[in-house]
């Protein structure tokens, strides 16, 4: 029996919500009356419910993303029928922004807009203990670090072994890129930097080897970025044979010296860098409020690749207002000239609380209206045309960043890899109607007779 429960429904059972484990956290002396309940979309309804309930709650409050949004109303409306004494709250990015529109909202008692976890551990206490609180949306202040309790000793035994582990050692970003959430951010703010490393030993010695730092500038500040850095360093070269794999997060056009001479040590399969190009168009980037030296940026992927081990996963997005089809081939052919182990592509979404909504009129963004609300058309691009971009993102995921075919994606992508990837990708979806059921078999089937075909002969 739990009271207080804090649930969620991941996207993947390897994913662990780093959100839950903050605010149980920091819930005083409530911590021990709650528990952490999580689920993987996908699951039936009926059957989260009845686990819910088995704990015999009083209050459970629900972490809502885009990923989850449709599946979290489904279970809080069925939790509304059959227990509708359970007190339901939520939060998380999805419901922080144009709560009066959502149908979640509506059957919710309370939300918690922001970051959340002082204001959700004042609103627990409330709920089960007195006085009732009368404001149904609860904004949430942006608290001091240095007085937050760490959420990694929440991380079980069985997360070390099974799951990623988030780690932050910063909240916030002093950038205002438009498409992303942190535009509203007024600045980074770091976590101590001795408590982050303290923590990362705990985690370590407890056997945790795979880290994710959700930083959005790790490598921002080049002295906190080098002492995690050399904590990692430090560990792998003591014990090479029990090795540690770390991801973060870079800013593509800010590569000091500093954290070159660590990188540069890493074995490969240990580091991994998550690098936002997002687009190569100066008059968008400069649209979207994006700083952006482009010229750096490719320097410093270069570099990378030419001189290091780090496994590089490169982001584009299609769809930006002002970026037409062309602008965005020509994007891709520079990314794929520098040759990033990844390059995931991605349709502009329009996140709750995002300003990229203030072009909409303008540029006449249309986006789907249901989860993950993404852009339809703009004023540059047809339905049709981003209907092929969609398809090509998943074809490439499939071929490209699959790693299943490194000799065949060559002759795939030839000297023009956009327009010859995106004429497979035409070819492939007029072959199957299909972009997400084909079986790793017939994947090559297909490859192989594009490739020794005449379609694909036309195109070279």
């Amino acid at each position: 029996m739990s009271e207080l429960l804090l649930c969620t429904l991941n996207a993947r059972h390897a994913h662990a919500s780093l959100g839950l484990r903050c605010l149980r956290a920091n819930l005083g002396g409530l911590r021990a009356r709650s528990r952490i309940v999580e689920f993987v979309i996908g699951a039936r309804t009926e059957d989260m419910a009845e686990k819910l309930l088995a704990l015999r709650p009083r209050v459970i409050g629900f972490g809502v993303y885009i990923w989850n949004v449709e599946q979290t109303t489904r279970l809080v409306e069925l939790l509304r029928r059959i227990a509708p004494a359970v007190t339901i709250v939520l939060g998380g990015p999805e419901v922080s922004h144009e709560t009066a529109e959502q149908p979640i909202c509506a059957l919710a008692d309370h939300i918690v807009t922001g970051s959340a976890e002082r204001a959700f551990a004042r609103l627990a206490g409330q709920l089960l203990d007195g006085p009732r609180p009368l404001m149904k949306v609860v904004p949430g202040d942006a608290p001091d670090l240095a007085a937050l309790a760490l959420p990694y000793d929440e991380y079980s035994d069985q997360d070390l072994r099974e799951r990623h582990l988030y780690i932050e050692a910063s909240r916030g970003c002093p950038f205002k890129c438009e498409f992303c959430l942190s535009a509203l951010d007024k600045t980074a703010w770091p976590f101590e930097l001795p408590r982050v490393l303290q923590a990362l030993q705990s985690l370590h010695a407890r056997g945790a080897r795979h880290f994710r730092f959700v930083d959005r500038t790790f490598n921002l500040k080049a002295a906190t970025g080098a002492a995690i850095l050399e904590f990692f360093l430090a560990r792998i070269e003591a014990e090479p044979d029990d090795p540690v794999f770390a991801h973060f997060e870079l800013v593509p056009d800010h590569l000091p010296d500093a954290l070159r001479a660590l990188i540069v040590r890493f074995p490969k399969g240990c580091l991994q860098f998550e690098i936002g190009i997002q687009t190569w168009n100066p008059q968008v980037q400069a649209l979207i409020s994006r700083r952006q030296d482009n010229d750096r940026a490719a320097d410093n992927l270069r570099w990378l690749l030419r001189e290091t081990q780090a496994h590089l996963h490169v982001d584009l997005i299609a769809g930006l207002p002002g970026e037409d089809m062309a602008s965005f081939g020509a994007g891709f052919d520079r990314l794929a000239a520098l040759g990033p182990h990844e390059i995931q592509l991605g349709i502009l979404k329009r996140l709750r609380g995002a300003p990229i909504a203030r072009h909409t009129a303008s540029h006449d963004l249309r986006f789907n209206p249901a989860p993950p609300y993404n852009v339809l058309s703009t004023g540059a691009l047809s339905f049709a045309q981003l209907q092929r971009l969609t398809r090509f993102a998943r074809y490439w995921d499939l071929v490209a960043n699959s790693g299943r075919f490194p000799r065949s994606l060559k002759l795939l992508l030839g000297a023009r890899p956009f327009a010859r990837f995106m004429a497979f990708s035409d070819w492939l979806y007029a072959r199957t109607d299909a972009t997400h059921r084909v079986a790793a078999e017939r994947l090559y089937e297909l490859v192989h007779e594009w490739l020794t075909g005449e379609v694909g002969d036309e195109v070279g």
